[in-house]
């Protein structure tokens, strides 16, 4: 490895990390920039596929946190892979491209729910009731199951997979929505997934224009963060680790010194201020609409559970360089006390002694199927995180 060298190293298919070589020595530590890719969404059981009623559906798990009332009667796709008998990998997408069909999950009629009405919002829809409609159509001449084998027989024809392969398959819905400006003046963009992949991109996009930057700068794209960082591919994985000893050691470093010189930031999104449940904010202490990325000191829940909590003295180099650099950001707050609270992958950068504090996008209805960020916020996550790699 040498001065302006840039490596990538792909994690299994669900985690990135890159990363540029700089000029100045490697025991200057190195400038992390770290967003996660996955968002909340359905996952399907290993045994999905049943039959009920006149129509066939999908069993799921869900994965993240999500209001479960707002993910029935919306359009959704399918993704993942299938590891077939033979072990080959098969790539599964259904419902995205405009002539593809759409997956669905039922409601009940109004006219018929009024017990379901009456119930809290957290529990109107149970968890096993968002079950996937696929289809409706009987396989001819078949007696038992007719719609499940019918169902069975399209997903061979087309991926060329069995029953049996459900049990080594990753598949998970989404909604089906393109992103869209929204608003008369076309400041605001909705879609689904903006947590996190609005701190993803500009942290590449930023990556990308840091050839001028002498530091060694990395960005890492993770998996998992929205269960937990747990596995092989979150951040609780060891291989971060693992990659900046081997940096280390290739331009002649110590690994001691070069976490503890290191930076990052954890590129994640917060809870941007709503007016419309305005009573769950502290007015002081949250991001807006329109006023610049935003930096999170703290998250966790309660007495400040589960979180990095940023020393003052690493907050305040990262105003000094916001300022330097004219990013407009603004300090951003999950919520009042003890109204809920949320994570990142702050915590678990911070713990191998390398300086970390969240700095992200203000988002409007955080996981829900179609959330909403401004343009504004998301160009100064952009400039932010390209300041960051100069400084």
């Amino acid at each position: 490895m040498q001065a302006g060298d840039k490596f990538y190293y792909n994690n299994r298919g669900r985690n990135l990390y890159l990363w540029r070589i700089g000029s100045e020595p490697i025991n200057n530590g190195i400038r992390i920039t770290a967003a996660h890719i996955d968002s909340p969404r359905l996952d399907l059981k290993q045994n999905p596929l049943y039959e009920d009623g006149g129509f066939a559906f999908f069993k799921t798990r869900y994965y993240g946190g999500i209001r479960k009332y707002q993910w029935v009667t919306v359009p959704l796709a399918l993704h993942g892979v299938v590891v077939r008998a033979d072990g080959t990998t098969v790539p599964v997408v259904i419902g995205e491209d405009d002539s593809d069909p759409v997956l669905y999950i039922n409601d009940l009629l109004p006219h018929l729910g009024q017990a379901q009405n009456a119930q809290p919002l957290g529990t109107a829809i149970p968890a096993e009731n968002l079950n996937i409609l696929i289809g409706s159509r009987p396989l001819k001449d078949e007696k038992e199951n007719p719609i499940k084998i019918y169902m069975l027989k399209l997903l061979n024809e087309k991926y060329g997979i069995t029953e049996e392969d459900f049990i080594s398959a990753d598949l998970f819905a989404v909604p089906a929505y393109k992103a869209r400006e929204v608003g008369l003046d076309r400041s605001l963009i909705g879609g689904y997934g903006h947590d996190d992949k609005v701190c993803a991109y500009p942290a590449l996009t930023a990556l990308f224009e840091s050839d001028d930057s002498a530091h060694t700068t990395m960005v890492i794209l993770a998996d998992k963060e929205e269960i937990g960082s747990e596995g092989a591919t979150g951040m609780q994985c060891e291989l971060m680790l693992d990659l900046i000893g081997e940096i280390t050691t290739a331009l002649g470093g110590n690994a001691g010194a070069v976490k503890a010189n290191s930076k990052c930031l954890s590129a994640d999104v917060t809870a941007c201020f709503d007016p419309n449940f305005a009573d769950v904010f502290d007015k002081r202490n949250v991001s807006y609409i329109n006023c610049g990325v935003a930096m999170s000191k703290y998250t966790g829940h309660g007495g400040k559970v589960s979180t990095n909590d940023a020393p003052a003295e690493y907050v305040g180099w990262v105003r000094r360089i916001m300022a330097e650099a004219g990013v407009v950001w603004q300090v951003g707050d999950m919520g009042k006390n003890d109204v809920g609270g949320g994570g990142t992958v702050a915590k678990y950068i911070s713990k191998h002694n390398i300086e970390t504090v969240d700095l992200g996008v203000p988002v409007i209805a955080m996981h829900s199927p179609f959330e909403i960020i401004s343009k504004t916020d998301l160009y100064t996550a952009h400039k932010a995180f390209l300041a960051f790699n100069r400084a």
